[in-house]
């Protein structure tokens, strides 16, 4: 939790930043006049999204021949969202909740552990899609710049990566092996340089491409089936826009549709390419300059950050604590 409040104080910094480069008495006046049934709209919107992305998981597990509840799955994303914000690990923190979860429950951990990544995998190319409409926006408004562009490449350049192990995995589980070490190898190097143990271990390099390959051949379905999860996933990113649409409705700011698409197309890219976990005070200090661009107020832009971030993380953050103790609590585990 140390980690957390780092995040914490981050986020703050960021705050009184913006609160100094804007007038705060602007920002104080359009917060007092805030719509509250807005964002408790906002919030109803954000249980629906843990939910839809509970069914997001379903659907990729049924190409798996797994079956579990959606209200089950919906419980453990938002707890693995939860890990990969406390222990950020690129994901892999979610992935082995998943796979824990899955031998406490009796199903194959090798199929488990493959929808996970698959999800983080579907995920990318359902925003992929979103983004290229941000920026097809911006690039007609003549607000794409140079940043965009590259996080834009950079994440593309993260779903090659993604796309490319679980193909060889999907292919062969040796080659996969091989891969992976050489990839363990590589930054065991690096941190050999500041410590002289080993970080990764290649046998559990080749062990996981074992767990991989044993997830693939359960594969029920045709590859193109794939469609439904990344379909769920744009739907996933529907319901956000709409808790950003929400956020400009809380305080009266004038949108259009390109301005909530652009908008929330860079904030979620900054959000996945941000070096901080879901982006803890990279978003909340970008974003307002992305929605001024937009030719919104930077006051009005501060206030709906704001929100925008208070409903789509904070909020998911403590139902992602509760949904992680919970979990704790029927295994009969300690909870520190």
């Amino acid at each position: 939790m140390n980690k957390l409040f780092v995040f914490v104080a981050l986020f703050l910094g960021v705050v009184v930043v913006m609160f100094s480069f804007g007038e705060l008495e602007t920002i104080l006046r359009t917060l007092q006049s805030a719509h509250l049934g807005f964002f408790l709209l906002a919030l109803l919107i954000q249980i629906g999204w843990f939910i839809s992305s509970g069914r997001m998981y379903q659907s990729i597990f049924r190409l798996l021949g797994v079956q579990e509840d959606v209200f089950t799955l919906s419980r453990i994303a938002t707890a693995a969202n939860f890990i990969n914000v406390v222990a950020p690990t690129a994901g892999a923190g979610g992935v082995a909740l998943f796979a824990s979860e899955a031998h406490r429950r009796g199903h194959p951990t090798g199929k488990v552990t493959v929808a996970a990544a698959l999800f983080l995998l579907l995920d990318q190319v359902a925003f992929l899609v979103i983004l290229a409409l941000g920026l097809i926006i911006l690039t007609r408004r003549n607000d794409l710049n140079v940043g965009e562009i590259s996080a834009s490449f950079f994440l593309l350049a993260i779903a090659v990566t993604y796309a490319t192990v679980l193909y060889v995995g999907y292919r062969s589980a040796e080659k996969l092996g091989d891969l992976l070490a050489k990839f363990a190898r590589g930054i065991n190097w690096v941190v050999r340089r500041f410590r002289k143990e080993n970080y990764l271990s290649e046998a559990r390099a080749h062990e996981f491409a074992r767990e991989i390959a044993d997830g693939f051949s359960g594969l029920t379905e045709k590859p193109s089936s794939l469609f439904r999860p990344v379909l769920w996933g744009i739907f996933d990113k529907g319901l956000l826009m709409l808790v950003l649409t929400c956020s400009f409705l809380a305080f009266e700011v004038p949108f259009s549709a390109g301005t909530i698409i652009a908008g929330f197309s860079m904030a979620y890219l900054f959000l996945i390419v941000s070096p901080t976990p879901s982006g803890i005070g990279i978003v909340e200090g970008l974003m307002p300059v992305a929605l001024s661009s937009l030719n919104v107020n930077w006051s009005q832009s501060v206030v709906i950050t704001l929100l925008y971030r208070a409903v789509t993380f904070w909020f998911p953050l403590g139902v992602g604590a509760w949904a992680f103790r919970t979990l704790h609590a029927e295994r009969g585990d300690p909870v520190d």
